[in-house]
């Protein structure tokens, strides 16, 4: 048969913990085993192809390949008659993080960032690297990109996102968050929770979260602080395929001896407790099934951590809501309680470490711990890690279930990362006016303010006192004339922008490095389209040339506006002109609204941006149908 096995090797047994796997295999072992049994065509593909040195011996004809070409190995390998292999050779990203920090692996001194300004949100990047540290930021101009660095594995596989936004930080040392807890009396006024009373059937709970942010550690303790006081206790931990990024579930039983414990896993409607430390794994069916209305106490950060569909899903939203929603309906208004940790703690801590600590605080302030906090305290100081910030967070935990309102006044209610979205029509103009005026000029932007002018007049004309197709077409017709051209991209590395969110993320560093893909280089891939080239700190005076130069754009000394996305960026403004004329009436705003919003989805830059037009253009096709159908045409006929 002509068949092409795939052999991953990532020198762990990663999915229980990391542990060496079984004969201490190597990639040549493997390869030489692989021939005996009969495969004449072998190709090693790895992320350091040029890592085997002269004591790795491979069968002859071994090919070596660096994984950006995998795509054309594997095709190569399917025209292969008979059986082939390709030997697929990376450390485990989680191994990696385990093993630098404790120094037994390369840790390389560099950072990846994201210019929020530059990125248009395509989600290129995340497709590129399928990695969950590619976190959403919600800004005034829409979602963008931002590497978390704390969960960030240094594959650095996102900068081959087709994007100009990416910038290699080399040296940099992450500015630590200012902690706002200082010296306050976390307890102050706080009383002694009333611990869970043990009955015959003991106690269980169910503790869930993200792998690799401390769920299991939640439950060793709670474990720990039962063997204290004599009691008995149970503990299984489902990591599965978690470690980062996935769902992690600890099934924990306390009971007065060991001997009342007779199963450890939580059934359906026993659990006395679930404490959520994540809110999409606390609203899976697994951890709903075990509650039971009016006793389970239900305790969950809300706190929106992607998972991994936002990486290949640029748009991917959580239901937040609707999770809420179900957990009430589960365990009863009067037993969830929801609390955002993960933010709490960055503020109080500088760090979102100890947001499952926060919530193992909140949980027992509710009564839900069968423990005292004596026990609990003492637990954390035997775990012997960041003791001081985990018992702080434990008793902030507790102030914040007795007293909400006083830890979210001390947190304060600063917005999302990024600029802080504009409220109200006049405002979301006047913001982008200005934003245009120092694109181009003053001209530019008040052209800019008389289409919306013209805009609103029509809407208010259609539908008195309406405004959701004006503030539709102010947002996008300010993307089709901002578009980020070489100039504008120039423009905003150096117009200071970079600069402070540099500043606000790095204390210092060495030097940068850009990633950009010039089409006068013209690099293709293996694939056949547009491959990023490396650019010194030099670039930055390059970039101050190229944003005084941008007085040329649009006449005819415009090198850049020849080639054929800029020809595609004037069409897509003339025609998106033309159909906000002429269009709105009273039945159909709704349709209209739509049509104003079809340039969001064109993101992106070179192919990827060409990729998304045509998409856009058929559902612009589908609106304008839908408008242009005569009267009284039924809403899905006139779709079709």
């Amino acid at each position: 048969a002509n068949i092409t096995y795939k052999i991953l090797y990532n020198d762990a047994v990663a999915m229980t913990g990391g542990q060496p796997h079984e004969g201490d295999l190597t990639v040549d072992m493997i390869a030489r085993q692989v021939r005996a049994e009969g495969v004449e065509r072998i190709a090693v593909v790895s992320d350091e192809p040029k890592k085997y040195g002269p004591a790795t011996v491979f069968p002859e004809r071994t090919t070596f390949h660096h994984r950006d070409d995998l795509d054309a190995v594997q095709r190569e390998l399917r025209e292969v008659k008979g059986v082939s292999a390709l030997i697929y050779d990376q450390t485990c990203a989680a191994e990696k993080r385990r093993r630098r920090k404790r120094g037994t692996f390369p840790d390389p001194d560099k950072r990846v960032i994201i210019n929020e300004l530059v990125c248009e949100g395509c989600g290129d990047c995340g497709v590129k690297s399928n990695c969950v540290s590619v976190q959403p930021v919600e800004t005034e101009f829409g979602r963008k990109r931002r590497i978390d660095q704390s969960s960030c594995n240094k594959d650095f596989s996102c900068v081959n996102g087709f994007c100009p936004s990416f910038v290699t930080v080399h040296g940099g040392k992450l500015r630590k968050a200012e902690a706002r807890a200082g010296s306050d009396d976390a307890l102050a006024g706080v009383p002694e929770p009333k611990p869970f009373e043990l009955g015959a059937q003991g106690w269980s709970s169910i503790i869930d979260g993200i792998g690799g942010t401390g769920v299991v550690t939640i439950g060793n303790i709670l474990g720990m602080a039962a063997h204290l006081e004599g009691k008995g206790t149970g503990l299984i931990d489902m990591a599965g395929l978690a470690q980062k990024g996935g769902a992690v579930f600890s099934h924990l039983r306390i009971a007065r001896s060991p001997d009342d414990i007779h199963a450890i896993r939580v059934s359906a409607g026993k659990a006395d407790l679930v404490l959520g430390c994540d809110l999409v794994v606390s609203g899976s069916k697994k951890v709903l099934g075990a509650v039971r209305e009016g006793r389970t106490i239900f305790v969950v950060n809300t706190a929106e951590v992607m998972p991994g569909d936002f990486a290949r899903s640029a748009d991917f939203s959580l239901p937040a809501e609707r999770i809420k929603r179900a957990i009430r309906k589960a365990a009863g208004e009067e037993h969830a309680f929801f609390f955002d940790a993960t933010r709490t703690a960055t503020a109080l801590f500088g760090t979102s470490v100890g947001a499952n600590m926060f919530m193992l605080g909140y949980a027992c302030q509710h009564g839900g711990l069968p423990v005292s906090v004596e026990a609990i305290e003492k637990a954390i100081e035997l775990n012997g890690q960041a003791i001081a910030m985990n018992l702080a967070a434990f008793r902030w935990g507790r102030r914040a279930a007795h007293d909400p309102a006083a830890v979210q006044a001390l947190v304060g209610k600063a917005g999302p990362e990024g600029l802080p979205k504009t409220d109200g029509l006049d405002e979301i103009v006047a913001r982008r006016a200005d934003f245009l005026a120092a694109y181009q000029n003053a001209a530019y932007a008040q052209r800019y303010r008389d289409r919306i002018a013209a805009v609103c007049a029509a809407e208010d004309k259609a539908s008195p006192g309406s405004t959701v197709v004006s503030e539709a077409a102010a947002r996008s017709l300010f993307k089709l004339m901002a578009i980020k051209d070489e100039y504008e991209v120039a423009r905003l590395y150096t117009d200071g922008s970079f600069k402070r969110q540099l500043a606000s993320e790095f204390q210092s560093f060495d030097r940068l490095e850009f990633h950009l893909a010039p089409p006068i280089l013209g690099r293709k891939g293996s694939d056949g389209k547009p491959r990023k080239s490396s650019f010194g700190p030099w670039m930055m005076t390059g970039f101050r040339m190229l944003a005084a130069l941008k007085g040329l754009r649009g006449t005819p000394l415009d090198v850049f506006g020849r080639t054929a996305e800029r020809r595609m960026e004037r069409r897509l403004l003339a025609e998106y002109e033309a159909d906000l004329a002429g269009r709105l009436s009273a039945d159909r705003i709704e349709a209209a609204a739509a049509l104003a919003s079809v340039p969001q989805l064109v993101r992106g830059f070179g192919h990827v941006k060409e990729d998304n037009a045509r998409k856009a253009a058929e559902e612009r096709r589908r609106l304008l149908e839908r408008l242009d159908a005569p009267a009284g045409t039924p809403r899905l006929q006139a779709a079709e």
